[in-house]
């Protein structure tokens, strides 16, 4: 008994029934396994691809292009005066990047459940590199949609870029905090209700067309349905990137602080569930 005593432990594993207790210093401590999932999720997803990153471009623009003309020419819906190809990537491109931050972190205690059954780590390490992965390929199509501005400006259309660009950190943060957030809700529940497995994929495709990705929120005349769109927390966000990178839109600071503070309530409820159930996960996966 004294030998164990004397032992020197650089790490304490016990069990912790505050329901406060996030240890969010341990994602810290092991910042280097984040780099580690986030580089494994970038070269996974697209391994024995043929063209392998260059999908990052093609997504949006094949869906850009498909919006343009179902939505554009067919069903006449309006762009705002901006030309149709900008709009519909620029929703396109915040939507896939919350989407997709949702739908990777909303499965993160089944589709890893060898993994945490097996080693000792953070578990919220998972869903965060997610995000992160998911951030460079948000990077990237973002370059795509400055490359398509460009052209356009150049050729006269009606884009005008303003100082809002500035708020481009708060909403890659808001969108990231939001899937986030929502994400890990969903990924425990999981654990004992597989429902929201099924639910999850086309809840997200039905809430896309509750958000001005297709349309302009100025084109909602009805008050009734114009406010259930704004309480809609990624409708400031989209809107407010088309204002300040294409010069259309609604930016509007209170309804940006209402998705901010949503954002904020729902990624702490999130935490504070995940770190609960993952400690008793293993027995109902």
């Amino acid at each position: 008994m004294s030998k164990v005593n004397e032992e020197n432990w650089t790490l304490i594993i016990k069990p912790e029934n505050k329901f406060w207790d996030l240890r969010l210093g341990e994602l810290w401590a092991y910042r280097y396994l984040v780099r580690l999932f986030v580089r494994r999720d970038f070269v996974s997803t697209y391994k024995q691809t043929i063209l392998g990153p260059l999908w990052f471009f093609v997504q949006p623009i094949l869906s850009s292009v498909t919006f343009t003309f179902i939505f554009g020419n067919i069903a006449g819906l309006s762009t705002d005066g901006l030309p149709m190809m900008v709009f519909y990537m620029s929703g396109i491109i915040c939507w896939s990047y919350f989407s997709e931050c949702l739908n990777r972190t909303s499965s993160t205690f089944t589709s890893n459940a060898g993994i945490f059954g097996k080693v000792y780590f953070p578990r919220m390490i998972v869903p965060l590199s997610g995000v992160i992965s998911n951030l460079m390929r948000l990077l990237i199509q973002f370059l795509l949609l400055i490359l398509f501005m460009i052209y356009y400006i150049a050729i006269g259309a009606n884009i005008h870029p303003n100082w809002a660009i500035l708020l481009t950190p708060l909403f890659i943060v808001i969108m990231a905090g939001l899937g986030l957030g929502l994400g890990i809700i969903i990924s425990s529940f999981t654990t004992k209700y597989r429902d929201f497995t099924f639910l999850i994929g086309f809840g997200v495709q039905l809430l896309m067309y509750a958000s001005p990705v297709i349309f302009p929120l100025n084109e909602i005349k009805n008050p009734l349905y114009r406010t259930i769109l704004e309480y809609n927390p990624m409708t400031p966000i989209i809107e407010g990137f088309r204002y300040a990178y294409l010069g259309a839109g609604t930016l509007s600071p209170g309804l940006l602080a209402y998705s901010a503070g949503f954002t904020a309530v729902v990624l702490v409820i999130g935490t504070v569930i995940f770190n609960k159930v993952e400690r008793s996960f293993m027995d109902t996966v």
